[in-house]
């Protein structure tokens, strides 16, 4: 598997072909083989994912014991500097699968798919927590689960996908700091003007209540609304955020999405 993922190979004929290519090195792994596609197939779907689980853990560990340094962070250069708390990242990719083989993940008629919720370290850039399911529920749903665990001081960036105010309350509550994008339809009422900074890429920055009632009654408290223009893919667009940090600059909203 390992070997798939570094030669990324599109299927289990690349896998097996190439590694019967490489029988020599091979085989001075203890002797192994190259499996055939029959035999690697099945072992893809019956072999416990437990299994992989407890490598990734058995390999992080010995690469931090060689090198203690693998997988510390980055922490006191460029952004993390500047945010000296555990940033986490949450983000969701669509997976296309073949729906004759995997039926749990049937997506549209003759199509299948999963999706896959990733919340990573942004310090570190190793996941958190990661859930695969059918790629049929909406990001929302799982905003709970993905963020459980998080701590109070701490960070979350997510999409907009993921906005749910019940949700953002109870982080709100538990005392973590989150970022998010506004969505068009978003309902609220300016109830403040603030100082937009010297940054000429800030376009407004003000303090804002949901208008819909039942919006309101999920997030009663007051959030951060900034408007601001942002490099993405070497692009300049102009982008609007949430937050429910009331101290940082509206600069340091902006600069903590683009992370993402």
């Amino acid at each position: 598997m390992f070997f798939a993922q570094l030669t990324h190979a599109i299927g289990l004929n690349d896998v097996c072909d190439a590694l019967r290519l490489h029988s020599g090195p091979l085989s001075a792994l203890r002797g192994a083989t190259a499996p055939s596609r029959n035999n690697l197939s099945h072992a893809n779907k019956h072999r416990d994912a437990a299994l992989a689980e407890r490598l990734f853990w058995a390999v992080l560990d010995h690469l931090q014991k060689l090198s203690p340094g693998f997988g510390a962070g980055r922490r006191g250069k460029g952004l993390a500097r500047r945010f000296r708390r555990v940033i986490h990242v949450v983000d969701s990719s669509t997976i296309a699968l073949i729906a004759s083989c995997i039926d749990w993940a049937q997506h549209r008629r003759r199509k299948a798919a999963a999706k896959l919720h990733v919340r990573l370290d942004l310090h570190s850039l190793l996941p958190r927590f990661v859930l695969v399911e059918s790629a049929k529920a909406a990001d929302s749903i799982r905003a709970a689960e993905v963020c459980a665990g998080v701590k109070p001081g701490e960070i979350v960036i997510f999409d907009r996908a993921y906005v749910d105010f019940v949700y953002l309350g109870v982080l709100n509550d538990d005392g973590v700091s989150w970022v998010t994008r506004s969505k068009e339809s978003l309902c609220f009422r300016v109830i403040k003007r603030l100082p937009k900074g010297t940054d000429k890429r800030i376009l407004s920055n003000e303090l804002v209540v949901l208008k819909n009632k039942d919006s309101r009654a999920n997030y009663p408290d007051p959030m951060r609304r900034v408007r601001a223009v942002v490099e993405v893919d070497g692009k300049e667009r102009e982008m609007e955020f949430l937050t429910n940090n009331l101290q940082w600059s509206a600069a340091s909203v902006a600069d903590l999405y683009r992370c993402r």
